[in-house]
């Protein structure tokens, strides 16, 4: 935890300071519970009211909504962005300390970064390479040819299939999986033969991966995810999917096979789309929508059916049972009138 002042904040974040520049903080907090010693941030206007009761050391704010706190504020044009850099600085992840644990399994020709850090039980295949100041959490499996680029962490129990390359500063966490087999079967003869996985995972810089996660490989190419591309837990991905940059996907997320999903989209919680299907760039993609068939142009779209109270519900339902006979009655009486 660093305890700095309030200008030292504003200079390294490029923020405007209103308030005493010496005020010392070295924690973070929410508006209600914010002590002087924290910093808090208000970047929903829904939650200004909290701000006549807090006692934060420092609120970021945007210029908009400054003149409703009157204490010390860093006053930024995006204040969750900024929240998001001073908390990293303030709370930094502790320091993994380097080499490889004795616990460990590391095959003789795989390359180790010495900066890099081998958790406990974890084990590195044949020809693996884990460039400088990775983190290989307890219990992570790095297959054979496996490539972990620079900065890059796999927090714990995370695999990664062979010849899988991450790129730099990529954060994976517990339980996500990278690189099992796509789901590709024939049928023949009244059973199913499974059909070779032979394409791989390719992971650009800065991407975040998710619990649980799973990204399969290639059945002949493979699968890509481009930079800054952010997986919630539990996604699934199939074979051949191909991600844009900076594309974001919320959890529960089921993405079938051979799909191409552009840069800047974002996919809320618990959609499936399907297979071999486009998505251009700066789609939204409302929660627990179905796509079936390829988007062409940005914009948000959706088709899940929000709550309703219960007995509302069941009367919609009824309504639903009745529309193909309102339907003909409708046409009836436009043939009558015709």
């Amino acid at each position: 935890m660093h305890d700095t002042t309030l200008k030292a904040l504003a200079d390294r974040f490029g923020l405007t300071l209103r308030g005493d520049p010496d005020h010392r903080v070295g924690s973070l907090a929410t508006l209600a519970s914010a002590g002087p010693g924290d910093v808090s941030f208000l970047a929903n206007p829904a939650y200004a009211r909290d701000l006549a009761e807090c006692r934060a050391g420092a609120v970021i704010i945007g210029e908009d909504l400054a003149g409703r706190w009157s204490g010390n504020a860093l006053i930024s044009k995006n204040p969750y962005a900024s929240w998001a850099r001073i908390a990293a600085f303030l709370q930094p992840l502790p320091a993994a300390e380097p080499g490889v644990h004795a616990s460990a399994v590391v095959a003789e020709d795989a390359q180790v970064d010495p900066s890099a850090s081998v958790g406990p039980q974890a084990s590195v295949g044949a020809g693996a390479r884990i460039g400088r100041n990775v983190v290989v959490g307890p219990g992570c499996v790095i297959a054979e040819d496996a490539v972990i680029g620079d900065d890059s962490r796999l927090v714990g129990r995370v695999y990664i299939g062979p010849q899988c390359r991450l790129g730099e500063r990529v954060l994976v966490h517990p339980g996500a999986v990278i690189g099992a087999d796509g789901f590709g079967l024939a049928m023949d003869a009244g059973q199913w033969i499974k059909v070779p996985q032979m394409g791989t995972v390719v992971i650009g810089d800065d991407c975040e991966i998710g619990a649980n996660t799973t990204i399969d490989r290639g059945a002949i190419e493979d699968t890509e995810l481009a930079e800054d591309v952010r997986l919630d837990n539990q996604v699934q991905i199939a074979h051949n999917v191909r991600i844009g940059a900076h594309t974001a996907i919320a959890g529960c997320v089921g993405i079938a096979g051979s799909t191409h999903i552009g840069s800047y989209c974002m996919i809320a919680g618990a959609c499936g789309i399907g297979g071999h299907l486009s998505i251009c760039d700066k789609v939204i993609v409302t929660a627990m929508s179905t796509v079936l068939d390829s988007i062409t142009e940005p914009g948000e779209y959706g088709s899940g059916i929000p709550a309703r109270p219960h007995a509302r519900w069941k009367r919609i339902l009824v309504r639903l049972g009745q529309l193909d006979d309102w339907v003909r009655r409708l046409r009836r009486l436009e043939r009558n009138q015709s």
